[in-house]
């Protein structure tokens, strides 16, 4: 025998009724549909078979209940419902934990990066004699490490040398113009989001 959907029925003579579900009779087994008034929420119960049956009418062959409006409230369709809900939010928690675990060092890079800054001065301010020195050729070695060890954690240097001024990742503090005159301090980025934008004085072409 078909199953017999949630939702609402038209019976034959006019009233309507919101089938509730199927059952089974404790005594002979049989199968039943539960269903309740929409004017009076009077709850009913029928032998399935009866509840599907057509029925002779001056009009000739009618079904004794007619669907004329499935439930958008199904069991199927709420298990459905809760398990797309349920896939979102894990991809969601997804999204976040991932989001957290790239920008989760941004607060050490605060302290970590000027040390990084200070380190590049102190050989950017060398004469061509003094850079020859083995402490200053070891420090080259040990910038070359830092940068490539920042790099593998997805940091980025802002390019300011020859470029035009963007607002989105740099900071002029001094000057007028489109063009990049002076670096003063680097800017970085960490995984494409800006975590310090580079300050620089800027000028006309």
């Amino acid at each position: 025998m078909n199953i017999i959907k949630p939702g609402i029925y038209k019976h034959y003579k006019g009233s309507k009724y919101k089938v509730i579900g199927e059952a089974q009779n404790s005594e002979d087994k049989q199968e039943q549909v539960v269903y309740q008034s929409l004017e009076d929420e009077k709850i009913w119960c029928r032998p399935k078979k009866m509840f599907s049956e057509e029925i002779e009418t001056k009009e000739g062959k009618k079904p004794r209940f007619e669907l004329i409006k499935e439930d958008d409230d199904s069991f199927e369709k709420k298990y459905l419902r809760a398990l797309a809900d349920n896939q979102n939010l894990l991809k969601q928690t997804a999204r976040e934990k991932e989001e957290f675990v790239k920008y989760a060092i941004s607060d050490f890079l605060y302290d970590l990066l000027p040390v990084y800054d200070h380190l590049k001065l102190s050989i950017n301010g060398l004469s061509e004699e003094e850079a020859k020195n083995p402490w200053a050729i070891g420090v080259n070695h040990v910038l070359k490490q830092f940068k490539k060890v920042l790099a593998n954690r997805g940091i980025e240097e802002i390019k300011t040398k020859d470029e035009k001024f963007d607002h989105n990742t740099m900071e002029a503090i001094e000057g007028e113009g489109e063009m990049i005159d002076k670096e003063i301090m680097p800017g970085y980025k960490l995984n494409g989001r800006i975590i310090r934008p580079a300050k620089v004085t800027v000028k006309n072409k």
